[in-house]
């Protein structure tokens, strides 16, 4: 009796709260109507567009309503209207260089007169279509990407180069009302799948930051990817609060190592760094951009309910 007593005190505190059972916040059932919104995730469109599921842009469209996201990232204007269609905002454009576009960076004179009037161009229709922001990077430390037998640039160099390109763009940025978000990556990890770029340059957290500081522009900020700083720098909350709203211009997610979903069998305690961006008062969005080698609504899923605190 006393079993059977405690058994239906569970299923009906389960029954309370919409819990699956006893269930970890994971493995409950997925609710968009349920969620907090206090953290705007939205879907990064190269990891499930280009792997796993191979979705296509309405396919991901669909997966972001689905899921209750307000929009997708890394897109350009040729995708717009669809997302549109669908309700979605870009959350954050590509800057229009070919692919891969955080090879030819602004560290290098040899690329960014392209890259500066690329990412100018791209402004201008991210302000005529009401997207927030727009990706930057430093680039490959190569003097020339074709031939890295002429050597590379020091990183001293870079920076000062990433420095006047940026302030170069601030100018037009702040005119339009746009942010440049310049994106820190690793280099420890083979360039496997995209999960790391050994040649780039800002492969340091706090060396894009340094540079983002002498910019001293408020539309010039990091892209703070959250994989790429564990695997290079770690120590992930402490920055966040370090660097604040002033430097954290949009957020990236993965799981570590590997690039995974953000649930069982990586390292990082997403939830804690979510809160920590709520401590700061970050109000920006955050992207999920782990690859999954088949359909990942369930890891998807899994995700916004973990960082939706």
């Amino acid at each position: 009796m006393l079993k059977s007593t405690a058994a239906l005190t569970m299923a009906a505190t389960a029954g309370a709260f919409g819990l699956k059972g006893c269930s970890s916040p994971e493995e409950r059932a997925f609710d968009p109507d349920q969620l907090k919104g206090r953290i705007k995730q939205v879907l990064v469109s190269w990891t499930y567009m280009s792997f796993g599921a191979q979705w296509s842009l309405d396919e991901l469209c669909q997966a972001a309503v689905n899921l209750g996201c307000p929009g997708i990232e890394l897109v350009g204007p040729a995708e717009w209207p669809t997302m549109k269609k669908y309700g979605l905002k870009c959350a954050l454009s590509v800057n229009g260089m070919p692919d891969p576009p955080y090879a030819k960076g602004l560290n290098n004179p040899l690329y960014q007169r392209t890259v500066i009037d690329q990412t100018k161009k791209r402004i201008e229709e991210c302000a005529e279509a009401g997207v927030p922001s727009v990706i930057a990077f430093t680039g490959y430390k190569y003097r020339n990407n074709d031939r890295p037998e002429e050597g590379v640039i020091s990183l001293e160099e870079g920076a000062e180069q990433t420095v006047k390109g940026l302030k170069e763009l601030a100018l037009h940025a702040e005119k339009h009302g746009i942010t440049i978000c310049m994106e820190h990556l690793n280099s420890r990890v083979e360039n496997d799948d995209f999960r790391g770029h050994p040649p780039y340059q800002g492969d340091d957290i706090d060396y894009c930051a340094d540079i983002i500081r002498k910019v001293g522009s408020p539309n010039v900020k990091l892209l703070f990817d959250i994989y790429h700083i564990q695997i290079m720098n770690g120590d992930i909350i402490a920055r966040i609060k370090e660097y604040g709203t002033d430097l954290i211009g949009h957020v990236h997610t993965a799981g570590v190592p590997g690039r995974t979903g953000l649930g069982e069998g990586q390292e990082l305690a997403y939830s804690a760094i979510m809160n920590a961006l709520l401590d700061i008062g970050y109000e920006g969005y955050v992207g999920h951009e782990f690859i999954k080698d088949e359909d990942p609504t369930e890891e998807l899923q899994k995700a916004i309910r973990i960082c939706d605190v």
